[in-house]
């Protein structure tokens, strides 16, 4: 039989425990040995196979070693075929049509800022999903526990976006943006100069989030009105859930809330704000997260507000998790077209130069 790619099967194991919500170490288990393997001189991985020293390479395991085995042998590792199997249920008609509407991500991390992959990686698995753009967003600086970007960061990592579109399938690119702080006074924590230079920001509460109810207005109200703001993101901040056992980098420090209630403001004017000023609603697709709650989606709805339907993905395997959002989306009724990233990239890029 002819042989299949065992880096290739390792890191389709790795993607799908993270889409399952699986364990960490398990996550990490494949991706790390799928990297060393790589990193091999040609032909020493297939060798090392037949002789049955794979093992003897640091982070490498028998799980690892024995998938890698079955791969080079032709057949479809063990492992993968049952991850496969038991990869879900189907989304129901509406929600399904939806997600084949979504041509892109709008809210994604990489190992720039507290995610546990690198922006390539990040982009080739949005690629395999069939998106068209990923837009990337890390941290800004005042977020120190998630490796916020400094101004000097950013810079460099706009350069690097440069570098690696130019390497990246055609058809695909990567869009430059940030998740910006909302700071206590609603300002934005990042350069006004380097907001304006992104294609999309994304604008998120990240503190304070016991505020009191007329506080909380008067901050997210003052955000919304920066004409850098395009995106309002996971608006009541809640967690409903413990964190996501796949988050695999430094940004596991960013999701070990068990539980935390939803910040209290006036949504009925946040949401007017935000069709006002033409700022998106996020419909955050973490499993922790569920944010906005429906009954929220739904007011933001009859408020005339556009959506992003977004995964806030910290690793490759969660940019699957649009499934999640666009459930809740389609049980509100949200339609396709109030969704900004069911548009082209070019008329994503567009729509935020002219709302600013």
């Amino acid at each position: 039989m002819t042989a299949r790619d065992p880096i290739a099967d390792l890191r389709r194991i790795a993607f799908l425990l993270e889409k399952a919500n699986e364990a960490t170490y398990r996550v990490r288990a494949f991706r790390s040995a799928a990297n060393t393997l790589a990193a091999l001189p040609s032909g020493e991985v297939a060798e090392r196979a037949r002789t049955g020293r794979l093992t003897e390479v640091t982070g490498v395991g028998d799980v690892t070693a024995r998938c890698v085995v079955e791969s080079l042998a032709g057949e479809e590792p063990v492992y993968l075929r049952r991850l496969v199997a038991t990869e879900g249920t189907d989304l129901d008609a509406a929600a399904a049509a939806l997600r084949d509407a979504l041509r892109g991500d709008c809210h994604t991390h990489s190992d720039w800022s507290d995610g546990g992959s690198p922006i390539e990686e990040m982009a080739l698995a949005a690629v395999e999903l069939g998106h068209e753009y990923l837009v990337l967003t890390d941290h800004s600086p005042r977020l120190k526990v998630a490796r916020g970007l400094t101004a000097e960061r950013l810079r460099r990592q706009l350069d690097h976006v440069a570098a690696v579109n130019d390497a990246l399938p055609k058809g695909f690119r990567i869009l430059t943006g940030i998740e910006v702080d909302i700071l206590a006074d609603g300002s934005l924590d990042q350069d006004e100069e380097l907001l304006a230079r992104l294609d999309v920001v994304v604008g998120s509460v990240h503190s304070g989030l016991n505020d009191e109810r007329s506080k909380m207005t008067r901050r997210m109200l003052t955000a919304i009105a920066n004409p850098h703001l395009d995106i309002l993101g996971h608006c009541t901040g809640r967690m409903v859930s413990s964190r996501p056992a796949g988050v695999t980098g430094p940004g596991d420090r960013g999701h070990r809330a068990r539980t935390r209630a939803e910040s209290d403001f006036d949504a009925d004017a946040v949401f007017a704000a935000c069709a006002d000023h033409g700022v998106a609603v996020e419909i955050n697709s973490r499993p922790e997260r569920q944010d906005p709650p429906k009954r929220l989606i739904r007011r933001a709805l009859e408020a005339g507000c556009r959506f992003a339907i977004n995964t806030d993905a910290h690793a490759p395997g969660q940019l699957d998790w649009q499934r999640f959002g666009c459930e809740r989306a389609a049980l509100c009724g949200v339609p396709a077209n109030r969704v900004v990233n069911t548009w082209k990239a070019e008329r994503l890029v567009k729509w935020v130069r002219t709302r600013s």
